[in-house]
């Protein structure tokens, strides 16, 4: 199965989350990562839901998405045509013989360390799913003691903004 990120612009209201999700759960889809949060026009939240499917499934899924009340616009984002990055909180055993190797690890990954307490860091790290895992296997041997892992954001590349083709479609 291909991975497919939707970015779905919806109306800021309750319940509108819920039924986005339910659409997906009635298809028996696997939701391998979703996040939302307000745009930049008062009133309006993107979804941005990222799913194993093949093609027709999917499409099926985007029509009955965009019969919801509340969806205002769908886009498929392809890694090509977007920028999509992942967030990643990791707290890795670090005593003071080995925080400067774990220092210089996160480093290597322009990661920042963003906590330090007297037997462990907490690094923040931004990137592709695969520079998070690669980032993973490098701190991996000082002992990993929690992570907390984002939903991917996405965001289509060049001047054009989703919320504008939405909204000229909205008032027309």
């Amino acid at each position: 199965m291909a991975r497919h990120t939707l970015s779905v612009l919806v109306e800021d209201v309750p319940g509108v989350l819920t039924r986005v999700a339910g659409l997906f759960a009635r298809r028996a889809f696997n939701i391998n990562s979703l996040a939302v949060g307000p745009t930049e026009v008062p009133g309006m939240s993107r979804v941005t839901v990222v799913v194993d499917a093949e093609g027709d499934l999917l499409e099926q899924v985007t029509k009955q998405l965009n019969k919801l009340i509340n969806v205002i616009k769908i886009v498929e984002l392809t890694p090509d045509s977007s920028v999509q990055r992942d967030h990643i909180l990791v707290k890795v055993r670090a005593d003071a013989a080995t925080r400067l190797q774990v220092t210089q690890a996160a480093d290597l990954f322009r990661a920042s360390i963003v906590d330090v307490a007297t037997d462990s860091v907490v690094i923040e790290a931004t990137g592709t799913p695969d520079k998070l895992d690669a980032l993973l296997a490098v701190l991996e041997p000082f002992g990993v003691r929690e992570i907390v892992q984002s939903g991917t954001l996405a965001i289509g590349r060049g001047s054009k903004s989703m919320s504008d083709r939405a909204l000229r479609a909205v008032s027309a």
